[in-house]
Parts: structure tokens; C-alpha cells; sequence
């Protein structure tokens, strides 16, 4: 076969900027169009959760566009090229998630009447375990946005030629725009028009990249010469970066916090206007996932085929793995104006609907968790405005913090890294909540710095020691059809194997191969894990909490799952738990339209205590069985 050369990659023409600059456009109009129509609802809560009015379809967009990031338009392609198609496994762990979360989580922070999901933490334990779940939060959410504002960026300064850190700020700017102009409505709204930019984006690529590789038949033909879809890998060594255990369980750990407690999603799901509208979104939106995931391990497995013979990455062509599909989508569409723009709307669109969530739950935790516990009284004008000034606030440190995720390597492994460190131990400190009633609020504080010290020991340690080439099993890309970028006579194939084999490994330790050297998606469960059983151990060491002096509806009583047989061991696992107060038809009939819910109606001075009160607020339908939120313009304080 004749060999391949390079292709240049060329700038934007007049209508890829025409279909880019359509994206900004519309979305910075629908920031502007629910500014005037909200203008006279100017309660913090109609700014901040939509008036707790919204409906499951659009929630459900905005749950992928948000999740589904320039992270994954980006990145996951070139992960199925280097390593494979072992991404087809988090359709298991989707799933999972999903079902966890919309069965487990969702309904308990819907029922409490929050807005922020760390209230929960005050509601069970204490203002401390709140307040420093809040500060980590923000801390985790700064640094994972810091990682997409910078993929596309990274996108559009291969494929236009515009200034890198010029383009992360234009990101910050739109988004900060239409967020602090519309609220929650405008970010939800924006997010589903994003989302649908997201899939044609994906499926022109595609489209037009399978038909240039010679069909689909010649793609599947690639990949099994190649055995590269030989994804059957059921090895249960937790250094091997993905096998199916590590994507199915690693992988579910880490989601779970995403979606589990996250306030980015428990803020749209509490937004809806009913639980059973809420877990309608979150099922929705797995199916959403699923799409998306789809379309992006199949662009990778097109583009392997189109670069089996010369991967540009390895021969040099490009400086990064995150480059590959910018430069795959200009070299397939070099002679179609406004499909390249398309592309980068489709990229620039997950970043715009991740980070505007973002920004909206910083300034919602921020608010509910902090400014209205220092500042009592505040009039619905001075929050809103408040709120407002939070977001461009947080836009601006999200934007700022871009700069660093340059340092951090590809970026489907950094966000994900930066979610397992930070995310496990939140998922174990809401596990504790929620799961086991005996907690207290010493346990739970402990087990949550806990998770974090080991999950961030082992996630920087892997950062200074990177695993070996041996657990992390690259696929082998080829350079034998290619030449040096600045060469035309040696094929790079006859220089890499002796650059390879005359470069000796490094000495490593017993510490380092093996704790350092554990697959990322698993640092979510050794924070998480990590988190439980020092916050149980601690709990009955300093006295467990009596489940007694818990209010029902803060803790989820799965063994009714296991005893249905007993109403004797149902309740005996309720470990004093006085869930028949507000289970089953008898609080129904009881209560009809009348739900009661967790207050707190004093503050102790030390703040290491809690009060906990029933207080009867409207919410219950009783024909839907599920919990509704009342349209009330009149904001209410808790």
C-alpha cells in the first residue's frame, strides 16, 4: 500500500464560523429569553430551582448534555482507540446508577424539602458535616470544570487556530451569561438544545467517517484483524485499567457519585414538579446515556479503522491523544464547509451545558449552605441578586481553573480521577445517612476526611506514578503506512522499536505497583468504601445514634426489600427507626394531602448538634402516591 501523508489541517471558513457562532446565539437567547419572562419572579428559589414547575422531558436532556461533556465527545473516542472498546461496559454501569439513584437517593432529598443537597447533612448529623461537605464540593466541582472548559478549548485551537487560553474564556464568558441571566430554567433549556447539537454532531462524523473508511463492513474487518473488540476481558486484578470488573464496578462507584448525590443533579431532579416526574428524568436520561456513549465509542472505532495503518498521535502528527478526533473531523470533512463547525458546536455544547450546571449548583450550595446562614432575613430581592453575583463568581474560577487541566493529562482519566477522588467519599457520607441509621455525626465526619485521605493518597500517588505499560494494555497503533511529520524518506516504523527497547524501566516498589498502581475508576470505591467503615467504627466507639431521634423520612429502609416475608424483621432492621410513621397507605389515609417533613427550627450554639422537629407543609398527592412541589412564588425558608 502507498504510504500516508499527513494531511494539513486547515482553519475555519465563513460557514463553520456561521455554524458555531449559530450555537452561541442560541443559547446565550434562551439565557436572555427567560430573563424577561422570570422578571417578575425574582424569589431565589424561581432563580435557583426553577420554581420547583419542571417537567421530565427537559430535565432529562439537560441530565445527559450535562454529564455527556466535551469530556466524552473528546475523549472517549481516543480511548477506544487506544485501548479499545471496553467503554461499551458503562452501559452496565449506566444502568445501575441510574436505578440507584432514581430508587435510593432521589427520593429521600426530594421528600426533605431541600435545595441544596448538603441541608440533608444538618437534617441527619450536623451543621459541621454539612458545611465541610459543602466546601469540598465546591473545591471538586471548580477542578472538574477547570477540565472541560479546557477540552474544547483545546478542540477549537486545533481546528481553527484560535488562541488556546482566547477560547477558554469565551467558554466561561457564554456560559456565565446565559446562567446568571436565566437561572435554572435557562441552563435546563439551553442543556436540551445542546444535547440534540451533541448527537448530529456525533452522528455526522459517523456517517461520513464510515463511508470514507471503506463502509461499515471494512470497519468491522479492521477491528477483527486487528482483535481489537476483544472486550471479553473478566480479570478481576484491580491494576488493570478497564476490564469488565472495573468498569462494572469501578465504573458504578464513580457514576454514583455523580448521580447519587451530586448537587448538579439532585438540583434538576428536585426541580421537577413531583418525585414520580423526577425519577421519570433520571430513566429518561439513561436512555440519553446510552446514545451518547454509543455514538462516541463507535466514532473511535471509525476512526481506528481510518488510521490503522498510520495513527497520528504515535507518529507524531498531533501532540496529545485528546487532539485525535478534532484532527479526524478535519481531515474527513477538509472539503465540506460547515461540518468542521458543526463538530466543535457539537463539542463546545457539552462543555457549555456541564459548566453552566456547574456554576448554577456552586451558587446554589454556596447560598443555601452559607450566605443564609450568616445572613438572616434576607429580603427575595437581595437573594436573588445574590445568587446571581455567586454565579459570575463561580464563572470565573471555573474559567481560571482551565489553566491547570493542562497539566493533567488526557482528559476522560483526569475528570473521571477528579470525580472518584472527590465523589466516592461524598457517595459514602450520604451512604451512611441514608443506609445505616446507627451513624452519628462523629462517624460521619470521620469517615468522610477518611475517604478523602485515602481516595486523594491514591489518586496523587498514581498521578506521580503512572501504572505500567503491562496493566494498562494499549492497543498497538500502527505507523508502518506513515511518515515523520518533518520527514519524507524514513517510515517512523523503523525508528520506534529501538527507541523502545533501548529505554530500561524504572525500579518500582511494592507500594507503587500495587496501591498506586489500582485502576482509576476504582478510586470512587476506596474513597467510598473507605468512608463507611471508618464512619461505622467510629459511630460505635463514641456512642451510635439511637434511630429514634431520626426522622423517618431521612433514612431509606431497603430491608424491606429482603424481610417482605416479616413485619416482625422489617421492623427489627429498622433499628428503632419509626418508618410506619410515613410508610405505606396508613400515612396516606392519615395525612392526605399533608406531608411531613424534617425542619430544623433552632440552631445550637456549638453547631455539633442537631434539632429535629415534624412540621406539615403541602406536598402529598395521594393519587400519584409521590411527593409534589406546590407553585408558590413566595419563596420558603427553612
Amino acid at each position: 500500500m502507498s504510504q500516508f501523508q499527513a494531511p494539513e489541517i486547515n482553519n475555519f471558513v465563513v460557514w463553520d464560523y456561521v455554524v458555531f457562532a449559530a450555537l452561541l446565539v442560541v443559547s446565550a437567547g434562551i439565557g436572555v429569553f427567560f430573563a424577561i419572562k422570570e422578571r417578575k419572579k425574582k424569589t431565589s428559589k424561581e432563580f435557583l430551582v426553577g420554581g420547583r414547575q419542571m417537567t421530565c422531558g427537559p430535565v432529562a436532556l439537560s441530565l445527559t448534555a450535562s454529564f455527556m461533556s466535551a469530556v466524552t465527545v473528546l475523549g472517549t473516542p481516543s480511548e477506544v482507540v487506544r485501548f479499545g472498546a471496553f467503554y461499551l461496559f458503562f452501559i452496565i454501569s449506566y444502568t445501575v446508577v441510574i436505578t440507584v439513584s432514581a430508587e435510593l437517593f432521589i427520593p429521600v432529598f426530594y421528600r426533605s424539602g431541600i435545595t441544596s443537597t448538603y441541608e440533608y447533612l444538618q437534617l441527619r448529623f450536623s451543621r459541621s458535616v454539612r458545611y465541610v461537605a459543602t466546601l469540598m464540593y465546591i473545591i471538586q466541582t471548580i477542578l472538574y470544570t477547570g477540565v472541560v472548559v479546557y477540552a474544547p478549548a483545546l478542540a477549537l485551537n486545533q481546528v481553527t487556530g484560535f488562541n488556546l487560553w482566547g477560547s477558554v474564556f469565551a467558554t466561561g464568558i457564554v456560559c456565565t451569561f446565559y446562567c446568571t441571566l436565566g437561572g435554572l430554567k435557562a441552563v435546563v433549556w439551553t442543556d436540551a438544545f445542546q444535547m440534540i447539537v451533541m448527537v448530529v454532531g456525533f452522528l455526522s462524523v459517523l456517517i461520513e467517517g464510515t463511508i470514507q473508511a471503506g463502509g461499515p463492513t471494512e470497519v468491522w474487518t479492521s477491528h477483527k484483524m486487528d482483535h481489537s473488540l476483544d472486550i471479553a476481558d473478566f480479570d478481576t486484578d484491580p491494576l488493570r485499567r478497564h476490564t469488565f470488573w472495573t468498569i462494572a464496578v469501578g465504573g458504578t462507584f464513580t457514576w454514583l457519585g455523580i448521580y447519587g448525590v451530586n448537587q448538579s443533579t439532585v438540583q434538576r431532579c428536585i426541580s421537577c414538579k413531583s418525585e414520580k416526574h423526577a425519577k421519570l428524568a433520571l430513566y429518561l436520561n439513561l436512555v440519553g446515556l446510552w446514545i451518547i456513549l454509543v455514538c462516541a465509542v463507535f466514532s473511535g472505532l471509525v476512526m481506528y479503522a481510518h488510521y490503522r495503518g498510520c495513527d497520528p498521535w504515535t507518529a507524531g502528527f498531533i501532540t496529545a491523544p485528546d487532539q485525535m478526533m478534532p484532527y479526524f473531523v478535519m481531515h474527513i470533512f477538509r472539503k465540506m464547509p460547515g461540518l468542521p463547525g458543526l463538530f466543535v458546536a457539537c463539542a463546545f455544547s457539552g462543555t457549555l451545558s456541564t459548566v453552566a450546571a456547574s456554576i448554577n449548583a456552586l451558587a446554589t450550595v454556596t447560598f443555601e449552605d452559607f450566605v443564609k446562614s450568616f445572613f438572616k432575613n434576607l429580603s427575595d430581592k437581595k437573594s436573588t441578586w445574590i445568587s446571581k453575583g455567586l454565579c459570575i463568581v463561580f464563572g470565573v474560577l471555573c474559567t481560571a481553573m482551565a489553566v491547570a487541566a493542562s497539566l493533567m493529562g488526557g482528559v476522560v482519566q483526569a475528570a473521571l480521577s477528579i470525580h472518584g477522588m472527590c465523589g466516592g467519599p461524598m457517595l459514602g457520607l450520604f451512604t451512611l445517612g441514608i443506609l445505616f441509621p446507627w451513624t452519628n455525626w462523629k462517624g460521619a465526619l470521620g469517615g468522610l476526611l477518611t475517604g478523602y485521605t485515602l481516595s486523594f493518597w491514591v489518586g496523587i500517588g498514581a498521578f506521580i506514578y503512572p501504572a505500567p505499560v503491562k496493566k494498562t494494555l494499549p492497543l498497538l497503533l500502527r505507523t508502518d503506512e506513515c511518515l515523520l511529520a518533518n520527514s519524507t524518506m524514513n517510515p517512523l516504523s523503523t525508528i520506534l522499536p529501538t527507541v523502545l527497547s533501548t529505554t530500561a524501566a524504572p525500579e518500582r516498589s511494592v507500594l507503587v505497583d500495587n496501591w498506586y498502581g489500582i485502576s482509576y475508576l476504582y478510586y470512587s470505591a476506596v474513597g467510598c468504601i473507605g468512608c463507611i467503615i471508618a464512619g461505622l467504627l467510629i459511630s460505635f466507639v463514641t456512642g451510635r445514634e439511637h434511630g429514634r431521634n431520626i426522622d423517618p423520612l431521612l433514612v431509606r429502609p431497603i430491608c424491606n426489600l429482603f424481610c417482605f416475608w416479616s413485619d416482625k424483621y422489617k421492623k427489627l432492621c429498622w433499628c428503632g427507626v419509626q418508618h410506619d410513621r410515613v410508610d405505606d397507605e396508613d400515612f396516606v389515609n392519615l395525612q392526605k394531602d399533608v406531608a411531613i417533613i424534617p425542619v430544623i427550627e433552632k440552631q445550637i450554639e456549638n453547631g455539633f448538634e442537631k434539632d429535629q422537629s415534624l412540621k406539615p407543609i403541602p406536598g402529598y398527592n395521594s393519587n400519584e402516591k409521590s411527593y409534589t412541589n406546590k407553585n408558590d412564588d413566595k419563596e420558603t425558608h427553612m
